[in-house]
């Protein structure tokens, strides 16, 4: 859910080292944001950050950049990062469907897609980060051998989304509808803020992994 309007986030975003500015004169040298030149991952639609910042102090062996549309959003993400600075990790304000715009083809290892807008009115399925329009994006950054993952508690995003992936042309890896009762797929998971409050109320978490 989209956060009201924060007073001086926008001033906020453009005066932080963890956010670039003008993403599209980073493409195909995402590396030289980084100390080191090391596998990129991307979430698209980060929120707050919680899921992205975990992961990079699990695997400093890994860049990531966090995709937030919202200023107010990516805003919480800035200050948590400030107050524990992690030397893995960027973000960018923009939305996701100029992502190839800003990355270039098979620099980016992995893509994350947690908790996505369902866009329930079939007239805006295009908009599902799920969706063939979406994939063809991804097909044209994502490196031959990389991933995409997904997890959603919603269970018709999810249904649409298992049926996009080989209308797409990907390949589907793994997917279950229990996440945290799948002894392989839940081994390492990091959870989201919705993630634990959807588990938390009983809601099974769905997720996917597919390939190009």
């Amino acid at each position: 859910m989209r956060l009201r309007n924060i007073p001086g986030a926008d001033d906020a975003i453009l005066n932080s080292e963890y956010c670039i500015k003008n993403p599209e004169e980073q493409k195909g040298h995402w590396q030289d944001c980084f100390d080191k030149v090391q596998p990129l991952h991307i979430e698209i639609g980060m929120g707050k950050g919680r899921f992205i910042m975990d992961m990079a102090a699990l695997h400093p062996d890994i860049n990531y950049i966090g995709i937030e549309r919202y200023s107010s959003v990516l805003l919480r993400a800035l200050q948590k990062v400030e107050q524990n600075p992690l030397p893995n990790i960027k973000f960018i304000c923009m939305d996701a469907a100029d992502v190839a715009g800003v990355f270039a083809k098979d620099e980016v290892d992995r893509i994350y897609l947690n908790f996505s807008d369902p866009w329930p009115k079939d007239r805006h399925a295009k908009r599902r980060l799920t969706s063939r329009q979406f994939f063809a994006r991804y097909d044209q950054i994502l490196k031959k051998e990389g991933h995409l993952e997904f997890k959603t508690d919603n269970q018709d995003l999810f249904t649409f989304s298992l049926e996009e992936v080989p209308e797409a042309g990907w390949k589907l890896d793994a997917s279950t509808r229990d996440l945290h009762h799948d002894p392989v797929l839940s081994e390492g998971n990091v959870m989201t803020e919705y993630e634990e409050k959807f588990s938390f109320k009983g809601n099974p978490i769905c997720k996917l992994i597919a390939s190009r």
